[in-house]
């Protein structure tokens, strides 16, 4: 573990002035991104007047917040060690408060085909899809297994990592000749694929934020990228993606979104913070795609082009967030 940055506020007031650590880094294939997020926290945190401290997660993680026992714990951790659950149920041992999904939560969320699953049984509308793990994909044969899921699912279908974000090892599978070289691809970031049918519609993004008062949603984020496809360059080139905030779509449409996104979040048993991925069809009907636990916070991050659009500053709702997490741990 090291220690990246150190800012202290300017103001000596106690009771307005918070101790936070941010978690950054982390060695996920999210890594950069990761610091990108723990940057731009750590700077709207120490401008709203905290001490902020970002520590880069190591073997000594533990006996370092136990020596300094900050006030509240940060967690901008994206990929498995930030998300996956096992360090936020470690964050829970130590007594110190930690903004986001408690850990049973967040690895439920983690997982997508799970996530998927507990959102259809709830009356939710999601894409078909079919989890397959390397070892079946392996032991049952790459060719017979690619001819079921040709059978099953027909083209245009998108192959993803079971679990990960940042569209890292995604791929539109638009014919059968291109679904075995993005089941490999998938397979480089998780042990599981998932295969799920393509919806065509409009792609929004909803921030859940929750500071005391219930999980309410921001105004859904519209998401066109130039080129068609929502790649991992298209979320983190500035330039790369169109992005209409709030969503064009109809008002009763919002409204829908908005209730499912939050329905989700409820459901899952997030908590703080998540972002629900959606798309629109042309009927207005929301399907739901996946959970983010920790979603992304850099600069050209979705959630915080939501804050902004409320009318709400970065440092007012990051800090509102941390003395929720405080309250809740009370």
């Amino acid at each position: 573990m090291s220690e990246t940055e150190t800012m202290d506020a300017a103001s000596p007031d106690v009771k307005s002035t918070l101790d936070i650590v941010v978690l950054a880094g982390g060695i996920s294939h999210e890594r950069d991104i990761s610091m990108r997020s723990g940057r731009r926290v750590t700077d709207a945190l120490t401008g709203a007047g905290h001490r902020v401290t970002v520590l880069d997660p190591g073997a000594g993680l533990l006996a370092e917040l136990a020596t300094r026992r900050p006030d509240v714990i940060w967690p901008a951790l994206h990929g498995a060690t930030g998300e996956d659950g096992a360090l936020r149920s470690l964050l829970g041992t130590t007594g110190i408060p930690y903004v986001g999904a408690r850990g049973e939560a967040a690895a439920l969320a983690w997982s997508k085909p799970v996530a998927k699953e507990l959102v259809r049984r709830a009356g939710y509308d999601t894409p078909a899809s079919i989890a397959l793990s390397k070892e079946t994909f392996r032991d049952l044969g790459a060719s017979s297994v690619l001819e079921h899921l040709l059978g099953a699912l027909s083209p245009p279908v998108v192959v993803k990592p079971a679990q990960g974000g940042s569209a890292q090892g995604v791929t539109i599978v638009a014919t059968a000749g291109a679904l075995p070289r993005a089941m490999v691809d998938a397979y480089t970031y998780a042990d599981v694929a998932l295969v799920e049918s393509q919806v065509d519609g409009t792609e929004l993004a909803v921030a859940v934020v929750d500071t005391g008062d219930g999980p309410a949603a921001l105004p859904a984020v519209e998401i066109v990228p130039v080129s068609g496809v929502y790649s991992f360059e298209a979320r983190y080139n500035a330039g790369e993606t169109d992005f209409y905030t709030p969503a064009r779509i109809e008002a009763d449409v919002a409204a829908r979104v908005s209730a499912t996104a939050v329905a989700i979040h409820k459901l899952l048993g997030l908590r703080h913070i998540s972002r629900i991925d959606l798309i629109v069809d042309g009927e207005g009907t929301p399907w739901f795609l996946e959970a983010n636990v920790l979603p992304g916070l850099t600069e050209t991050s979705l959630v915080p082009q939501a804050i902004e659009a409320s009318g709400q500053t970065l440092g007012d709702v990051y800090s509102a967030l941390a003395r929720a997490a405080i309250a809740d741990a009370v």
